[in-house]
């Protein structure tokens, strides 16, 4: 499984022949709108976390140019169903076999509100198992007790957690998280992109060593196999 990393929440997941995009939001981010052209980024499927504009903004576009599936809660799946796209519903708790692999819809704490101020449902997260490989994309959250499911389900081999603060957990938050979910090794994401999550990479790389974990932080553009 190799993992691209495009900036915020934004991410490819290649498992196998499959391109899985997470929370497309490319053209809008200054920091990665000049280095990455999503008219070449390859999607099988598009994973939406939540229905804000820094993780839909560009779903649409890929996914009508690619035909690929849009994979969300049911009112985000509606959204982009009448737009024309091809989706599959979700909600919490519930999980299904893709081509690529299982998906089970965990719960996150955080809002949920499209550009225009319609309902985008609630937030949620994503338990991916394929390639031999599992992954938790925690989305948009605050710690939650309900992380504590995770290690019940499966045995997981990265952890994505935000760690920007303010909208999201910070630091020490998601540290607890990889507690929680019983996963030494993070990918971090939703920092740095705009003022009030702008953190210390240093810091806060230390702060996971010291609690014996190992915090990945990618260059946009750049990946990690896993």
């Amino acid at each position: 499984m190799k993992i691209t990393f495009y900036g915020q929440n934004s991410l490819l997941i290649e498992v196998e022949d499959k391109a899985i995009l997470i929370d497309p939001f490319i053209s809008g981010n200054p920091l990665s709108k000049d280095h990455i052209d999503i008219a070449s980024l390859p999607a099988d499927y598009i994973l939406l976390t939540h229905a804000h504009l820094d993780h839909v903004l560009d779903a649409e576009e890929i996914a009508k140019r690619t035909g690929a599936t849009i994979v969300s809660n049911y009112e985000i799946a509606m959204h982009y169903q009448a737009k024309g796209c091809t989706v599959h519903p979700m909600n919490h708790g519930g999980s299904w076999q893709f081509s690529f692999g299982k998906v089970k819809y965990v719960n996150a704490v955080h809002t949920s509100t499209f550009d225009d101020g319609s309902d985008g449902g609630f937030p949620g997260g994503f338990v991916i198992e394929g390639g031999g490989k599992s992954i938790y994309i925690a989305g948009d959250t605050a710690l939650t007790m309900d992380m504590k499911l995770i290690p019940l389900w499966t045995q997981l081999d990265i952890a994505i957690l935000p760690i920007g603060d303010n909208f999201t957990m910070g630091i020490d938050d998601a540290i607890l998280a990889s507690d929680f979910v019983d996963c030494k090794k993070v990918l971090g994401v939703h920092y740095d992109t705009f003022g009030y999550i702008k953190i210390n990479q240093d810091e806060a790389k230390k702060s996971f060593s010291d609690a014996g974990k190992d915090l990945t932080l990618l260059e946009i553009g750049t990946s990690l196999e896993i």
